[in-house]
């Protein structure tokens, strides 16, 4: 059994999969997931398991080079855009529509949708390299 990092199995499997620039993408409960992108559902009821505690685990496991958001966020979800700032402000921010953030799904190695039901709390994550 795992001592440390993801318990969770397929979210371990979708990160040791992953190669530089690849993308995988943290979702509230509504971003719409094309049945044909991974999906790794953790969501149990509205607002478990919350996107900052999903992130903060993947965040711990995985290097990251640069996170993009909804543009959308700093208007409709400030409180968690200030978080994520403070929180991860040596990752670079990269921002687009929520539009565009929809239409990069299928790009992504997985998506892992959480309870999380706050306005645009999405995130695409770049994949970065250890050494």
């Amino acid at each position: 059994m795992k001592k440390a990092g993801i318990l969770n199995r397929d979210i371990a499997s979708v990160l040791a999969r992953m190669g530089h620039t690849d993308t995988l993408i943290i979702a509230d409960c509504g971003l719409p997931i094309p049945d044909e992108t991974v999906t790794i559902d953790l969501s149990l009821k509205l607002g478990t398991p919350d996107f900052l505690s999903v992130l903060e685990a993947v965040a711990e496991d995985m290097a990251i080079e640069e996170m993009t958001l909804a543009e959308e966020i700093k208007t409709s979800n400030l409180s968690l855009h200030n978080q994520l700032k403070t929180d991860y402000a040596e990752i670079p921010t990269m921002y687009m529509s929520h539009e565009d953030l929809k239409r990069h799904i299928r790009n992504a190695k997985a998506v892992i949708r959480t309870g999380e039901a706050s306005p645009y709390a999405n995130v695409i994550l770049k994949s970065g390299v250890i050494f």
